[in-house]
């Protein structure tokens, strides 16, 4: 096909800016010039890749899918010189990773920051999503690979644990369970509970594991996100049973962890890509990172 690497490149330009003026400046290049290399490689591959009106440009159909595509080509670009000298500084691309928000806030941010220390020129992009939006974004290639606690029993996804999460009771500092040791389930109905709403991985595994109990709390308050549960913790409202990810490290904010039994509940965190798949290489990097910053924190 008589395209080039350089026409990819002013195509992803504008797709990732969504606008001709600011990928010409960010490539260097005219409008002009630019607008070349776009019908160089819309004639090359006899499809439109925009739409173009006269107030902003959009993928079309065909464009949105032909954007995973090149940068897959970049990506193995990059690849194939990682043996180069000074290559860190110098690798580009991009990479995306679905993250359940609880995981976000626990060890990604480090983890990106010493990313981002080694290969400045890769931007990243979080797609912070419940478990079932990861899991359906690393499947339909929205993401490169998910951090997240579902993906086990799926066919088409590799799953790789990183940590075991145990679900606690958070409540306020002052509250009267915050000086406890360990809460069995059937003494927080003596308390005002707030629960996360049917439909969340979460809610999931916490009716999974009291299937059999007895009895169970009663909500007074349900939320359908952990951070807006934890948000109602830290305001005093009552209390909630989280993942212990989903809190500040010890010693910081308003809220508790406390041991939570009879019976205690534990998620396992790991990765999920899909099968049979090879991650571009600015994807790898991060996966790597990941699992190193994991395996410091389990010793």
């Amino acid at each position: 096909m008589n395209f080039d690497l350089a026409d990819l490149r002013a195509f992803l330009s504008v797709a990732d800016l969504g606008s001709f003026r600011a990928a010409s400046d960010a490539l260097h290049l005219s409008q002009s010039a630019l607008s070349r290399r776009i019908d160089k490689l819309e004639d090359a591959l006899g499809v439109a890749l925009f739409n173009r009106t006269t107030r902003k440009v959009e993928l079309t159909v065909v464009g949105r899918t032909f954007v995973h595509k090149a940068r897959n080509v970049l990506n193995e670009l990059d690849s194939a010189l990682l043996g180069i000298e000074d290559v860190a500084a110098r690798l580009r691309g991009e990479v995306t990773l679905a993250c359940v928000p609880s995981a976000v806030g626990h060890f990604l941010p480090a983890v990106v920051d010493r990313y981002h220390s080694r290969y400045p020129a890769i931007r990243i992009r979080v797609l912070d999503e419940a478990s079932s939006d990861v899991l359906l974004a690393v499947t339909r290639g929205d993401a490169d690979f998910g951090l997240t606690y579902i993906g086990t029993q799926e066919a088409d996804v590799d799953f790789r644990p990183l940590m075991d999460d145990a679900f606690v009771v958070a409540c306020p500092a002052g509250h009267a369970l915050a000086r406890r040791k360990i809460v069995r389930w059937r003494e927080l109905g003596e308390h005002a509970y707030i629960a996360l709403a049917q439909g969340s991985g979460n809610r999931f595994l916490i009716d999974q594991a009291l299937a059999q109990a007895p009895e169970r709390p009663r909500w007074f308050c349900e939320v359908s996100h952990v951070p807006a549960l934890v948000s109602m913790v830290e305001a005093g409202v009552g209390i909630a049973v989280v993942p212990r990810m989903a809190l500040p490290p010890t010693g910081k904010g308003n809220v508790v962890a406390v041991r939570l039994v009879e019976p205690a509940i534990v998620r396992t965190l790991g990765l999920i890509s899909r099968r049979g798949k090879v991650l571009p290489p600015a994807a790898q990097l991060l996966y790597d990172l990941i699992v190193q910053g994991a395996q410091k924190r389990s010793a």
